[in-house]
């Protein structure tokens, strides 16, 4: 591992490559899981303000969920997550266009409709963010459904901090992933 700042980093972040294959994966990643997706306490308030602002780009089902069980919710480990849809299958906020499953909070973002792309460990995805009181540790989740983003990523040659680099920016800044790049050169 290496430290950045109070953030301690796995070398499979800096050593898997990784690129998400949307054509090939088709967004599983949003549909399959346990619970939805982590959230920080501090983004429950900008899902109650982003909410009535994408409900249009929900289906049905995402509105019923959500409807139901709350914007967010606290799911059976006692994490905060986004509501699913049945119980534990796709997130609430997902919408399908042309077979693939996207974000709704994403498309509005993209559309101008909402100022927050989506939650942060959705963006940061395959790492996985574990926050102790003194520090945090970013770890690479390996996920079957990922084998083709693995596979795209080797054939690319695009290590895990690399194709996340602009979501490593949005959760600790431009400052501290420069850190992160020298860090990796040195190694």
């Amino acid at each position: 591992m290496i430290e950045v700042e109070q953030v301690l980093v796995h070398e499979d972040v800096l050593k898997e490559n990784f690129v998400c294959n949307l054509s090939k994966c088709k967004g599983i990643c949003c549909v399959e899981g346990d619970s939805g997706a982590p959230l920080d306490n501090d983004e429950k308030a900008i899902l109650e303000e982003v909410y009535p602002k994408i409900k249009h780009l929900l289906n049905e089902k995402g509105i019923k969920a959500i409807e139901e069980q709350g914007v967010y919710v606290v799911d059976e480990d006692g994490d905060l997550t986004t509501p699913c849809v049945d119980g534990n299958k796709e997130c609430a906020y997902v919408l399908f266009e042309g077979g693939i499953t996207k974000c709704a909070i994403e498309k509005a973002y993209e559309q101008g409709i909402v100022d927050w792309q989506k939650p942060i460990s959705c963006h940061l995805y395959p790492i996985r963010v574990t926050k102790y009181p003194e520090f945090e540790v970013l770890n690479y989740d390996r996920w079957h459904i990922c084998h083709d983003a693995c596979t795209f990523g080797r054939e690319l040659k695009v290590p895990v901090y690399s194709f996340l680099k602009g979501p490593l920016i949005r959760k600790y800044g431009e400052v501290w992933y420069k850190e992160l790049e020298e860090s990796v050169a040195a190694m």
